[in-house]
């Protein structure tokens, strides 16, 4: 299957997220590993050892960075200290895209340092999209913006989540970073089909995908990123890899973190997916060369 139409990085198979309690087996052991996502802003400082490390992990592998606190969907305006940092940090892993969050997380400059939930209103995907555009214009390189799990929803909605996120990435032609397993939680929690929300989106502007691990509680789930995968999240993104192709796959684990061994080992089980895709690529495409 040919690269997707956004960003054309269909080699970077699977990565994991860089934690400290690595980093000591990462840069004595040299594990084999296609990529790490880094949180922009863990090295967002002018110096100290964050950098240090990250100059240490730069020398040996590709780095792709996430962001946690862009708040696209807040009212207020962007943060201009914050994007010269960001801007310089790119400049400094080469990450050939950035993704944050499509959520809004801050109020006249004050932080709640939560990912929450927005109203899917076409006042919010104008602004949203305005935002993202411009993001993406100062920084330079491609945007890719991913869709959050929720436990609440706005009654002045007026779209579907998946219908807003597609609206907000083509007009600010922009990249998609699919969450399957925020997709997974927010469907048990809100009651919609997730394969729909899967078929819907426009896969040439999946960029990379997540999966992740999620808890169950009496009535609802809640994305912890504390265990392996769970199989109904596994099978969503197959039915995306199906979709997208040979996509940038990141494993979250952030809590509970066990050895770097377990950890890699639970994301390279995303192979089996991604090969089943080459294989039948390169099937269809000697079958077309046939006829």
């Amino acid at each position: 299957m040919a690269a997707n139409r956004f960003n054309a990085f269909t080699d970077y198979g699977i990565g994991i997220g860089l934690r400290v309690p690595h980093y000591g087996h990462i840069l004595t052991q040299h594990p084999v590993v296609d990529w790490f996502e880094v949180i922009s802003e863990n090295y967002m400082v002018d110096g100290g050892r964050p950098l240090a490390m990250l100059d240490k992990i730069l020398d040996q592998y590709r780095v792709v960075q996430h962001g946690v606190s862009m708040y696209f969907g807040s009212a207020d305006r962007l943060n201009k200290e914050h994007l010269r940092r960001l801007k310089a940090l790119t400049r400094r892993t080469n990450t050939p895209w950035l993704s944050d969050h499509l959520c809004w997380g801050s109020v006249d400059g004050r932080y709640t340092h939560d990912l929450l939930p927005m109203p899917y209103t076409w006042e919010a995907v104008k602004v949203t999209a305005e935002k993202v555009r411009q993001v993406q214009d100062y920084l330079e390189i491609p945007v890719a913006v991913e869709n959050v799990s929720s436990y609440a929803e706005f009654h002045v909605s007026e779209m579907t989540e998946w219908q807003f996120l597609t609206e907000v990435v083509e007009r600010a032609d922009c990249g998609i970073l699919l969450d399957v397993n925020n997709i997974y939680v927010s469907s048990m929690n809100h009651s919609f089909d997730p394969r729909v929300y899967v078929d819907f989106v426009p896969a040439e502007r999946v960029a990379q995908i997540h999966i992740a691990g999620h808890s169950r509680f009496q009535k609802y789930l809640l994305d912890t990123h504390d265990h392996p995968v769970l199989d109904p999240v596994w099978d969503l993104y197959a039915q995306a890899i199906r979709r997208c192709g040979s996509t940038a796959t990141l494993l979250e684990w952030d809590d509970s973190i066990p050895s770097f061994e377990e950890v890699h080992a639970e994301a390279l089980k995303a192979n089996r997916f991604l090969a089943e895709v080459s294989s039948a690529a390169n099937t269809n495409h000697v079958m077309e060369g046939a006829q």
